[in-house]
């Protein structure tokens, strides 16, 4: 309060010494106070338009004291009153309304000469809004006025917030300063706003309110701070409405249940000149009125006998006590928001009045320039130049009304200190500039000050999504874990997501890795090991090759048809090489090239196979006397048959390439965390048609071989052929349960897997033996020994 006195006088003093500003004019004030009392406040409108000593309504004699504005109404309720009074008697009175922010000041219909050096509510309601979300507060409580203002704040703010996801804990209005025989209700008030906050688990409490209407608030938490065991310890998001260290002298209440607070004030700057004239100040000095005696009196706690200001058995004050040491609590040396206010309206009255003068000289050209006197000035006059005064004060801040009389400043976030001597430090760590570009109007300096969390439930983690619990507020809700396959790269996911096709969910399930290309490949040890075979048996066939063409001349080979034997070896030769097509990234060609070549290569060795089995059958019948089966012995009866069975293979592969050819292929669903790459058949029947007639030709070389193992024959081949296409059958039975319960490389590894083991299986069963008896029993290979066996066969039979 004595700060707003101080702010007033310095301003007075400041435009009177101004030689530009109303030169030759000097401004007056009179200060009345309404002791938050709806009576005193009428009483002292009806003063100031009364004749001074003297209160008659609609007279007014005096010269000197021509009233021109008003400046008052700490609070809201003081501010409308003072406005009703002053409107029902249709004098226009301009007030420069400081610390009010009653809606109803802004109806200019109503209301048409209010001024107010503030800006509009609704700026610190978003910035409330932006507050709560850059901490991350979702779960506070309000506590507002108990009057319209703070009912038409709550009805504003709480849309907001639910807009913007955060809920209230609870609504409280705050209590009055109780009247001796309203105790008993403050403390039923009391207890139960002590018990909403104490249970709450919100940590961040806005309170909303005026000066005076927040008394008994004030009151509350200082009884609780001196009393309570553990004292409240939220942090408090205070308004400008409410400035809460005032009459902390007169109460001697303490301020230390205000530390860290965050409060909004009207934006204000240090104001040149002002400390230098709080220096200056002296109760016994000339300027030395009334209210600075008052005012030293009380800070001081000193008696000014003259003033009838006494201490019993105090000490006088001596008039060099300093202001600068006097704690925060009971004075600072700079101006508050309200107290900036106040200097700023007195100015642009100043600057209103300044523009009237100057237009009243041109009009009436009366040569006396700026010494027209205050008595020919009406009130009402000066609406239109305050409604358009514009002026940078002295602190380079630029000052005007906007449309509905409001001023166009922001708001200062500021941060409360409090020390254990309850002195205290104001931070500014924000700004809610209205007039910011877009985006910008909300900043705040989070690295200046420490807030705790104030949540209804602990956030939800990447990896986790919320569920909402029945019957309570949207803040309040559980965390579950991501299905399987989804992913929350959140805090506080209100579901899960699925991952692109080509990514899937790391371990924690809080992002997306791309999954794994998955083939065979030569560096692995399954892709290594199996090339490393293959290319064995290539060479161990190879040799097979060069040996038969070696000893091309000897019985054992020309007896067991030397030509359909190098055609079986070099088929067999290109199964194994065949095999290493499946291993590598699949293309194309490779695609293409894998079933066909791997189905007519096997189509000539079974058909080899099976020439040469019949070849035996034949070859037994022709022995025989007058049998008619010579004419269909010979090479051209192995080539047909090889030829003819081989060209049905290639048919039944050309026809599918054809039509449905196999593709690279990108399986994303098979396996979890890899893309299978592999080669998509085209068309599943016309694969099995190709392993079905392979399936065929090695039943028919089995049946025959098998019908004719006990033919006579030197080396006993066509037992050897009966024992191969055994090995060859069960191979590729056994491959086709196993090859379609497997997915992607293995799938692979099984195929080239049974191609190795059947090829090795005709190459061991069939040319082994003959290799052994060439290498290593060479006494067996001779004519003789052929003719002899055979004999001996014939008599068996």
């Amino acid at each position: 309060m004595w700060g707003h006195v101080l702010a007033l006088v310095f301003a007075i003093n400041k435009i009177n010494q101004d030689p530009e500003l109303l030169p030759n004019i000097t401004l007056g004030f009179r200060i009345y106070e309404s002791f938050f009392s709806a009576r005193k406040t009428y009483e002292s409108s009806f003063t100031l338009l009364s004749t001074r000593n003297g209160m008659i309504p609609n007279y007014n004699c005096d010269t000197q004291d021509k009233l021109s504005a008003v400046i008052g109404g700490l609070g809201s309720e003081t501010s409308l009153q003072m406005a009703t009074i002053l409107g029902i008697y249709k004098i226009p009175q301009v007030r420069i309304s400081y610390g009010s922010f009653h809606a109803m000041l802004s109806d200019k219909f109503q209301f048409p000469s209010v001024y107010r050096m503030l800006p509009n509510e609704e700026p610190q309601s978003l910035g409330l809004v932006r507050l709560m979300q850059h901490f991350r507060w979702t779960w506070v409580g309000l506590i507002a006025s108990d009057d319209d203002s703070g009912e038409k704040f709550v009805q504003t703010l709480k849309p907001m917030l639910i807009r913007n996801s955060i809920c209230v804990a609870f609504t409280e209005r705050a209590p009055h300063v109780p009247s001796p025989s309203m105790v008993h209700v403050f403390r039923e008030q009391t207890s139960k706003l002590h018990s909403s906050i104490s249970q709450t688990k919100a940590e961040v409490i806005v309170v909303y309110g005026d000066t005076d209407s927040l008394l008994g608030f004030k009151l509350f938490l200082h009884t609780n701070y001196q009393t309570a065991l553990t004292p409240i310890g939220k942090v408090w998001i205070t308004t400008a409405q409410w400035d809460f260290t005032s009459y902390i002298a007169l109460n001697r209440w303490t301020l230390k249940p205000f530390h860290g607070a965050l409060s909004f004030a009207v934006h204000t700057k240090e104001v040149p000149g002002f400390r230098d004239f709080l220096r200056t100040l002296n109760p016994y000095q000339p300027q030395g009125d009334i209210f600075i005696q008052r005012f030293w009196h009380t800070v001081f706690n000193c008696s000014i006998p003259y003033a009838g200001l006494t201490i019993k058995g105090g000490r006088n004050c001596s008039g060099k006590e300093e202001l600068e040491s006097l704690p925060g609590s009971d004075f600072e040396m700079k101006m508050s928001g309200q107290s900036y206010s106040i200097y700023n309206g007195v100015y642009a009255v100043a600057h209103a009045l300044h523009a009237l003068y100057s237009s009243k000289s041109k009009k009436e050209a009366t040569g006396k320039g700026h010494l027209l006197e205050l008595q020919n000035i009406q009130p009402w006059e000066l609406h239109p130049f305050l409604k358009n005064v514009r002026f940078n004060n002295s602190a380079g801040d630029k000052l005007y009304f906007d449309e509905n009389g409001e001023s166009s400043a922001g708001y200062n976030i500021l941060n409360w200190i409090v020390f254990p001597n309850d002195s205290f430090v104001r931070v500014e760590v924000g700004h809610m500039d209205p007039r910011a570009p877009v985006g910008q109007e909300f900043t705040i300096n989070e690295r200046a000050i420490t807030v705790p969390r104030s949540v209804c439930t602990e956030s939800c983690h990447p990896g986790y999504f919320r569920t909402v619990r029945e019957e309570e507020p949207l803040c309040c809700y559980n965390c579950a874990p991501c299905p399987e396959g989804t992913i929350s790269n959140q805090t506080d996911a209100d579901h899960c997501n699925k991952c692109p096709e080509d990514r899937y969910p790391n371990r924690d399930q809080d992002k997306c890795i791309p999954k794994i290309m998955d083939f065979l490949s030569y560096e692995e040890p399954l892709g290594f090991i199996l090339a490393s075979f293959a290319l064995l048996f290539s060479l161990l066939t190879a040799l097979v090759l060069g040996m038969f063409i070696k000893h091309r001349d000897t019985p054992i080979v020309r007896a067991n048809n030397r030509e359909l034997s190098y055609v079986l070896l070099f088929s067999l030769l290109l199964c194994f090489l065949c095999s290493l097509v499946f291993i590598g990234r699949p293309g194309r060609v490779t695609c293409l090239l894998r079933q066909t070549a791997f189905g007519v290569i096997f189509s000539v060795s079974v058909s080899s196979v099976l020439a040469k089995t019949i070849t035996v059958v034949l070859a037994f019948k022709a022995t025989k006397p007058g049998a008619s089966m010579r004419k269909w012995l010979g090479r051209r009866l192995a080539s047909s048959i090889v030829v003819s069975c081989s060209l049905i293979q290639v048919g039944i592969c050309a026809v599918w390439l054809g039509t449905t050819p196999p593709f690279p292929d990108l399986d994303m669903k098979s396996e979890a965390g890899h893309i299978l790459v592999q080669c998509n058949e085209g068309s599943n029947i016309a694969f099995y048609c190709v392993l079905g007639y392979m399936g065929f030709l090695a039943i028919v070389s089995f049946t025959v071989a098998f019908l004719a193992r006990k033919l006579p024959d030197t080396f006993n081949e066509a037992k050897f052929i009966t024992f191969s296409m055994l090995v060859f059958c069960s191979v590729w039975v056994s491959f086709i349960p196993t090859y379609l319960s497997t997915k992607g490389k293995y799938m692979v590894a099984v195929e080239i897997f049974s191609i190795l083991a059947a090829s090795a299986g005709l190459l061991g069963c069939i040319f082994i033996p003959k290799c052994y008896i060439i290498v290593l029993r060479p006494e067996l290979n001779t004519r003789e020994q052929l003719v002899m066996k055979s004999k001996s066969g014939t008599q068996e039979l």
